[in-house]
């Protein structure tokens, strides 16, 4: 079992933190999934009428993450949290990606609501996880970059286990190792806010909705939060 941990240092520098853990298990890639089809023909259909936009640097849940990542020395603009990259995508080519249904469920949930999501095989996860700062000695290798070794910066956050970085800046890139693919049974979803009073409600309506889309395609799914108060959880 993988316990998801947010670290104390991490907890009392966003106190307001609220993170879902979403897990599936017995989970089918290779089967149709058509709830998450039509949820990204929908989205695209409102960008197309003009009816909605995805949140940008300007909304208040991009500009909290902005904020965030210049706090531990990360530029924003260059580095952008996952949510804001893919809305910017988003809106300049008017379509979503389409990679897997797993991973295009949480696409759909996350511009949707204007939240940064990921996942992790936890086949693949040594471990437990640690959302923490970096101090320096870790290695990540990105997703779709199986030859290539980055070091994080001290003081940065990371979702880590007991081999090396899961993701790099909190929720810029997840890494190669620990992807989603058609072929991965057990997987954890995450969902992010920094203002939980503010976007909470937010947060649990998109978990509702990633748990909704998984469902009819997975064995069992389970929803857990952590938060300054209850750090960990062992979905």
């Amino acid at each position: 079992m993988t316990t998801f941990r947010l670290s104390p240092a991490v907890a009392d520098a966003f106190p307001d933190t609220l993170i879902a853990v979403v897990t599936a298990t017995g989970l089918r890639g290779h089967e149709p999934w058509p709830a998450t089809t039509a949820a990204l023909e929908e989205l695209e259909r409102q960008l197309a009428d003009g009816a909605w936009r995805p949140a940008d640097e300007s909304d208040p849940r991009i500009e909290a993450w902005h904020t965030a990542y210049r706090s531990f020395g990360t530029n924003p603009r260059r580095v952008r949290p996952s949510v804001d990259a893919l809305g910017r995508r988003f809106a300049k080519k008017s379509t979503l990606p389409r990679i897997n249904p797993a991973v295009d469920s949480y696409n759909a949930v996350s511009v949707r609501h204007g939240l940064p999501a990921g996942a992790f095989d936890l086949d693949h996860v040594t471990g437990d996880v640690d959302i923490r700062h970096a101090d320096g000695s870790e290695t990540f290798t990105p997703l779709g970059e199986p030859g290539t070794t980055e070091h994080p910066k001290a003081g940065e956050i990371i979702y880590a286990d007991t081999t090396d970085v899961l993701t790099r800046h909190w929720n810029h890139r997840d890494a190669h190792r620990t992807r989603v693919t058609e072929d991965s049974t057990h997987v954890a979803f995450v969902l992010e806010t920094l203002h939980a009073t503010r976007d909470g409600h937010l947060l649990r309506t998109a978990a509702g909705e990633l748990r909704d889309l998984l469902a009819p395609h997975t064995d069992r799914t389970r929803v857990h939060h952590l938060t300054r108060a209850q750090p960990q959880a062992t979905p």
